[in-house]
């Protein structure tokens, strides 16, 4: 499952993320320096690192990673911008964030991972009062129960 996720993540060459899931997803600055990772999980490390990151928040001071920016207020022209002229795809990560990327009508694409876990609370992974109509692209079930999902806003 790794190596199919990271063949999506192949083609992002910005993420755009919240801070908790920045935060997250910061441990893959330094994945490398573990000799004994798997080869799949260093391709990861490696996409993740050479992808620009935008980080949106009013209380990150500093970013620990390289190629990454905070801005204090998500901007849905600035985005639109850097759809415009981006070279490669842009990912947005953090569930709050992407509310305010669907609602601002900057999302054309979702593809969402399904895990057999009831957990019981949470974020919602999606806006109210959003109402899209979705093209199925494709579907993968994996060994584990996991399905991958990828849709199209029509």
């Amino acid at each position: 499952m790794h190596s199919f996720v990271n063949d999506l993540e192949r083609p992002v060459g910005t993420y755009l993320y919240g801070r908790r899931m920045y935060e997250v997803m910061v441990y893959w600055e330094t994945a490398l320096t573990t000799a004994d990772e798997p080869p799949v999980i260093r391709d990861y490390a490696e996409i993740w690192q050479s992808a620009d990151k935008v980080v949106y928040s009013k209380t990150l001071e500093e970013a620990s990673s390289a190629k990454t920016r905070i801005e204090r207020d998500f901007d849905p022209e600035a985005v639109r911008q850097l759809k415009s002229t981006a070279g490669r795809d842009i990912s947005v990560g953090g569930p709050e964030l992407a509310a305010q990327a669907i609602k601002a009508a900057l999302v054309d694409e979702f593809q969402l991972f399904l895990t057999p876990v009831v957990v019981g609370g949470g974020k919602q992974a999606l806006p109210d009062d959003v109402h899209l109509e979705l093209e199925l692209l494709d579907e993968r079930r994996f060994g584990n129960g996991v399905v991958y999902l990828r849709y199209l806003k029509t």
